[in-house]
Order: structure tokens, then C-alpha cells, then sequence
């Protein structure tokens, strides 16, 4: 079976545990932790993006120049860009960098923050916007010849790229609420979620599928605490809690304005436990809010390898793992990811 593994890359250092220092923009540190997720055996990286962050295009590039093979996962936010200069911007990297380019649609959870990029749509129209641009970015990577498009929130007279990705782009897609399901089930390539319970994962996959109608793949994100013993990861994971807990005012915002259903659903499965399927680990989601994915994994090496392939059980092909300490966290999440690698031709999808 061939898995896919997703880490994280930023312009700087920092975590629920890591106050960020010294420069907005770090160029050695991204490159490093780019070659570092490439030598540990990770596909893609995630460049994430809010209205506070550095242009995640410029990132994406210097990730791929980096690296030799890595891929990115570029997440983009619809409604700032038209959609047929978003799709040729993609379009060109791939060109750069061949099928090394992913696109990761963020329709938006946060009203503040739509806000400050001076987006104040609600969130109901925010996902219609989105279905109506991923039409006119599909067809912008797709169409040979001149195309109108007439929708609610773009109209297109003659729209043709002469820059067309050779292999396409796929199109990753998150989202908890119905209107995600309903907009992702009908333009996702793959379709993300936050690390819930095992349980919520096989209603989602159940949901989403029964929306497409058609084959989609999934992923799921989680925050891996392995060690060498079972007793070690523990022992690091209550360190990891300590110093959230210590930065507990940094996170109030978030804790008292969770708009995103993903958000409430990791929420949700804080409040049935601490520790959820044995190890799903659930006490730095419900201190900051959730307001990311924030649910670990803590166990041995080899406990987390099995806890990530119950997930390969449900249908999941994708696993986007990153740490509390991003830099170290990726060197020796290699361990993990050779486990896993190695464990999942046994795996029977569904079983």
C-alpha cells in the first residue's frame, strides 16, 4: 500500500510550546527544515497560510529549490486571488518543479481573520465562493481553448492559460461542516481532517464518500509525541503540556472563539477524555482551543506506527504529522515514517 506523509514547513520556528524569535522570515531555517523533512523520507510539506503570514508562494519556492524530490502543499484561501491567476500561479511552479505542487484549499473558519485580509463574508458564502472558484480554477488548468464562465461570484469571457500543469494539480480539501462536505465531496482530489477519534474519522470518510459519489482519498493530521518507550513519550508529552499550559494566555483568543466545526468536533473528543483510543491524546486541544490540529499520538515508535495505520484501516492514504519542537520533531519522525512505511502492506483497508 502506498502512503503518503505530510509535515509542515514555516518561515520560522515555533509551536504551541515555541514562542517564535528573531526574524518574521528565516530563510536557512525554512531551507533546513525542508532537506530535513526530504531525508526523512516525507512527501510534501504544508505551507500554511493566514492574513499575518509571508506570501506562501515565495515559501513554496524556496522549499522546492531546496530539495531534490519533496513536494508542497500550498494552502490558499479563495476570495483575494482571482481564480485564473491562481491557477496559472500553480501552474507555473509545476512547470518548475513538476509534480512537486499541491494545492490545499482553506475556505476559512475564522471571521477575525478573513477580517484583517478585509474579507467579511459569512462563512455560508464563503464555501459557495469557493465551489464557484475551484470550477473556474479547474478549467483554467484543464481547457485548451478559450472558456466563459458565469457563476455567482466569477464571471470569465475567454479565459485560456498558456501554462497548463502537464500531470494536473491536485486539489486537497479541508473542512468539517456540511457546507465543507458539500463543496469538498465535489472538487477534493483528498479530503483532510483534524485527528479525531477513530470513530469520527469512519463517519466522516462514510459522509464524504456518500456526497462524492466517486473515488476520493483522505487524509488525516495528527501531532506524533513517540519515544523509545511508551513511559518516555508520556514523560514528554506531560513536558509538552507544562509549557502550553505556561503560554495559556497566548491561546485565550482562540479558546473563547472556536468558529470552525472541526475545531468543536476535536473539543467534542476532549470532553469524553484526556486519552481517546488508547493514545489519541487530547489535553493540548482542549487547552488552546483547538484551534488547529492539536491531538497527538503518544507512544513508542512502534505503538504510534500501529495508532497511524488504525487510520490506513478507515481508508485514510494521507498522514500529516508534525511536531511540537518542528525541526527536531521532523529529523526523528524518520523512525516513525520508515515503521509505517514498512507496516502498511499488511494493512487491509476496511478490515
Amino acid at each position: 500500500m502506498t502512503l503518503e506523509f505530510i509535515g509542515y514547513a514555516a518561515d520560522r520556528q515555533a509551536s504551541e510550546i515555541l514562542a517564535p524569535e528573531g526574524p518574521v522570515i528565516q530563510p536557512g531555517y525554512l531551507r533546513e527544515v525542508a532537506r530535513t523533512h526530504e531525508e526523512a523520507g516525507f512527501d510534501r510539506v504544508l505551507i500554511a497560510q493566514s492574513a499575518s503570514s509571508p506570501d506562501g508562494f515565495v515559501l513554496a519556492d524556496q522549499v522546492l529549490a531546496a530539495t531534490e524530490r519533496l513536494g508542497v502543499l500550498l494552502a490558499h484561501r479563495p476570495g483575494f486571488v482571482a481564480p485564473t491567476q491562481l491557477a496559472r500561479k500553480f501552474a507555473t511552479l509545476d512547470a518548475f518543479h513538476p509534480g512537486r505542487i499541491a494545492l490545499h484549499v482553506i475556505t476559512g473558519g475564522d471571521d477575525a481573520d478573513q477580517a484583517r485580509d478585509g474579507d467579511f463574508t459569512d462563512k455560508p458564502t464563503r464555501y459557495r465562493r469557493t465551489d464557484d472558484f475551484l470550477t473556474v480554477v479547474r478549467r483554467t488548468w484543464d481547457s485548451s481553448e478559450p472558456f466563459d464562465h458565469e457563476g455567482e461570484f466569477y464571471r470569465v469571457r475567454g479565459g485560456l492559460s498558456d501554462v497548463r500543469p502537464a500531470a494536473g494539480i491536485p486539489v486537497y480539501f479541508g473542512g468539517a461542516s456540511a457546507d465543507a462536505i458539500r463543496v469538498g465531496a465535489k472538487h477534493a482530489d483528498v479530503y483532510a481532517f483534524w485527528g479525531e477519534p477513530l470513530a469520527g474519522i469512519a463517519e466522516r470518510i462514510e459522509q464524504v464518500r456518500a456526497a462524492a459519489g466517486r473515488d476520493i482519498a483522505f487524509s488525516v493530521s495528527l501531532r506524533p509525541i513517540p519515544a523509545a518507550t511508551e513511559a518516555e513519550a508520556w514523560e514528554r508529552a506531560r513536558e509538552i503540556l507544562r509549557l502550553t499550559q505556561d503560554r495559556v494566555g497566548e491561546f485565550k483568543g482562540r479558546r473563547d472563539s472556536s468558529e470552525a466545526v472541526g475545531s468543536q468536533r476535536l473539543l467534542e473528543a476532549a470532553a469524553t477524555g484526556e486519552v481517546v483510543d488508547e493514545r489519541l491524546w487530547t489535553a493540548v486541544a482542549k487547552t488552546t482551543g483547538a484551534a488547529g490540529n492539536s491531538t497527538a499520538l503518544v507512544g513508542s515508535y512502534e505503538q504510534v506506527a500501529d495508532s497511524l495505520l488504525d487510520y490506513v484501516r478507515l481508508g485514510v492514504g494521507t498522514l500529516l504529522i508534525r511536531g511540537f519542537s518542528p525541526l527536531a520533531d521532523a529529523r526523528d519522525y524518520g523512525t516513525l515514517v520508515r515503521l509505517v512505511r514498512e507496516r502498511a502492506d499488511a494493512v487491509t483497508v476496511g478490515a
